[in-house]
Order: structure tokens, then sequence, then C-alpha cells
């Protein structure tokens, strides 16, 4: 996990990391926070195991970190986080030492994470888990939240 480590401790993800932070201070839903980033990493690294879905680790994780570290340009440009958050990340891939293959896995894996998918993929167990690591039975502003009720995860299930 030593390219995973190397993207958080990157000059340009923690930069963006802290701009997203002072975006996100004083947002009453769902914030985007490490640990978010981190859950939906974990979460994924399971569904994966439990379901046969090939995956590796780095990949699942380093996708996790940054799948949402571009927010910060949606709420200050308009550009769809997804957009912002790919193309933040393939420098610093780059830099951290994932090869051509690893990072067109991991963008493939930001880009889709805001569509869910037919079939059973890694793409769409991303999908999953990005809805799962969302405790929306416990947020206090549930019932202001703008996702539709099948999105929201209401229930502890995985």
């Amino acid at each position: 996990m030593n390219r995973v480590n190397a993207v958080w401790q990157h000059e340009t993800y923690q930069s963006c990391l802290s701009k997203l932070k002072a975006w996100e201070e004083k947002r009453e839903f769902c914030r985007h926070t490490p640990e978010h980033f981190l859950d939906v990493g974990r979460l994924t690294w399971i569904l994966a195991l439990e379901q046969g879905i090939p995956a590796k680790k780095e990949i699942v994780y380093a996708a996790g970190l940054l799948h949402d570290i571009g927010r910060f340009r949606q709420y200050e440009e308009g550009i769809p986080h997804e957009q912002a958050s790919a193309e933040l990340a393939e420098q610093i891939l780059r830099d951290c030492g994932f090869d051509e293959e690893e990072r067109e896995q991991i963008l493939e894996l930001i880009w889709e994470h805001r569509t869910k998918g037919q079939e059973e993929t890694l793409a769409s167990l991303f999908y999953r888990a990005d809805k799962l690591s969302r405790s929306c039975y416990s947020c206090p502003a549930r019932e202001k939240c703008d996702w539709p009720k099948e999105k929201k995860n209401l229930e502890i299930r995985i």
C-alpha cells in the first residue's frame, strides 16, 4: 500500500483536500472527508472479495482516496466532480508510480462512481460502496436531503 500512502502524502492531493475541507466545513449533508474516501475503498474491497470480482487492493484504495477529491472544483467552477477528480488524479497517480493500465482502472472507477452499472463489475461495486458508505439511517439532516429515497442508505446493510 506504499503507493496509496504516496497518494495521501502527495502535495497536490493535500492541497485539494484542504480546499475541499474548507468548502465542506459547514455542509449540512454528507461530507466528503478522508473517512468517506477510505470507507468507499474498504467497502468496495469487501464487496469484491465476497462476490469474487477480480480487484487489486491498491487500485481500489487509490480510487477511494481520489474519487471525490475534485469536488471543490464543482463548488468553485461548476465542473462535475467526477471529471475534476479524474483530471486531478491523472498526475497524482503518475507521480505515485501507477502504470498506465492501473491509472486507467482507477480513472474508470472515478468516472463511473456516480453511474449504477447493470452488471456486477468492479465499477458497479464502487458505485454501491459509495452509497453504502453513507449513514443516512442516523443522519439528522436526512429529511432535508434531496437524494431520492432509493439511493438513501436507510438500513444497516451491505
